[in-house]
C-alpha cells in the first residue's frame, strides 16, 4: 500500500511546482483575451510582455521572483483516513519544493528577524482547515506574493453607507495604488462577518474561476459594477494605462452585525497563482486545475 504521508507530500509538492510556474486556463486566457481588445499600444506591450513571461516559466522556471509565502486551502473529508498525516505532509512538501523548483525563501521573523530558508515557520505554511462531509481531501496551494498583499485593506464602514460605501471603498483603494499590484488584478471582497471574516472571505474570492459570477443576482451586479467601474479608471496593465486594470473582482459576504459593515478587499496580480488536487481515501489523486500534470 502506498505510504499516505508520502502520496500528500508528493501531491503538494507538484500543486506548488505547478502553481509557480503554470497559470490555471482560465487566467492565461483572460490575459490573452485582454491583450486582443487592448487599443492603447504600451498596454498592450505590457500585456504582451506578461504572456511572453507566461511562456517562458511553463519550461519550469516560476514566473515570478517573489514566489510567495506559502498558503494552503485544505478541504477534508470527515471519513478521509489519514488527517493526522496532512500537516506534517503539507510542511514538508513547503521545504521540498523550495528546494526544488526553486522557490525563493520568503518566510521571515517579524520579531527577531531572519529567514528561515525554507518557506517554513511560526505559522507558516498557513492552513485554511475546513472539514466537509466525505472521504476525500481536497488540497489548494496558494503562494501569495508580496505586492499586491501590501495593498489588501479591511475597512470598518458604518451601516448606512450600504452598498454603495462598499463599492466607493473597493474602487478608492484600487485607486490609491493603481499599479502598484502589478495589473491586471483580480480582487476578492467580503462584506460583514467581522473585520477577521470579512478579509478572510475577500482572500478566498481570489481562487474563484475567472468570469464566474456569484448565483445571488444581487452580488453578482456587486461584482458587475465593480468591475466597469475600475477598468473604467484606465489605470491598465502595470499601472501606465489601457482598458482592463481587473481582470475580474470577487464578491462574498457573511451576516454582519447591526453596528458594523466590515468589508475585506485582497488583491491579486496578474500572477494569480495556484494550483488543486483531490486525493482520494484509496490515495489517488486527480489534479484539477493543472490536469496535465496527473497525465
Amino acid at each position: 500500500m502506498n505510504d499516505p504521508m508520502q502520496v500528500i507530500e508528493d501531491t503538494t509538492v507538484r500543486l506548488l511546482r505547478m502553481a509557480a510556474t503554470k497559470l490555471p486556463k482560465d487566467i492565461e486566457d483572460a490575459l490573452r483575451a485582454a491583450r486582443e481588445i487592448e487599443t492603447d499600444e504600451t498596454a498592450k506591450t505590457q500585456l504582451s510582455a506578461i504572456i511572453q513571461n507566461i511562456e517562458i516559466a511553463e519550461e519550469g522556471i516560476p514566473m515570478c521572483q517573489d514566489t510567495g509565502i506559502i498558503i494552503f486551502y485544505v478541504k477534508v473529508g470527515d471519513k478521509f483516513p489519514f488527517m493526522s498525516e496532512i500537516r506534517e505532509a503539507l510542511t514538508n512538501a513547503t521545504k521540498k519544493a523550495t528546494a526544488e523548483v526553486p522557490l525563493r525563501p520568503n518566510a521571515v521573523n517579524p520579531i527577531v528577524g531572519g529567514n528561515s530558508g525554507d518557506n517554513t515557520g511560526v505559522k507558516i505554511p498557513w492552513i485554511n482547515w475546513e472539514v466537509v462531509p466525505g472521504d476525500t481531501l481536497e488540497v489548494i496551494a496558494f503562494p501569495k506574493g508580496g505586492g499586491s498583499e501590501n495593498v489588501a485593506i479591511v475597512g470598518m464602514l458604518k451601516p448606512g453607507v450600504g452598498l454603495k460605501g462598499v463599492k466607493k471603498l473597493v474602487t478608492d483603494n484600487a485607486m490609491s495604488y493603481m499599479g502598484k499590484a502589478c495589473s491586471p488584478n483580480i480582487i476578492g471582497v467580503g462584506i460583514g462577518g467581522g473585520a477577521d471574516i470579512a478579509i478572510k472571505i475577500a482572500k478566498q474570492q481570489l481562487l474563484r474561476p475567472i468570469g464566474e459570477r456569484h448565483p445571488e443576482p444581487e452580488v453578482a451586479q456587486i461584482e458587475e459594477d465593480l468591475i466597469a467601474a475600475i477598468n473604467a479608471t484606465g489605470i491598465g496593465p502595470m499601472g501606465l494605462g489601457g482598458k482592463t486594470t481587473v481582470l475580474d473582482v470577487k464578491v462574498d459576504y457573511a451576516m454582519r452585525h447591526p453596528a458594523s459593515l466590515p468589508v475585506g478587499v485582497a488583491v491579486q496580480c496578474w500572477a494569480a497563482r495556484h494550483s488543486k488536487a483531490i486525493i482520494s481515501k484509496d490515495l489517488g489523486v486527480t489534479f484539477v486545475t493543472h490536469p496535465t500534470e496527473g497525465a
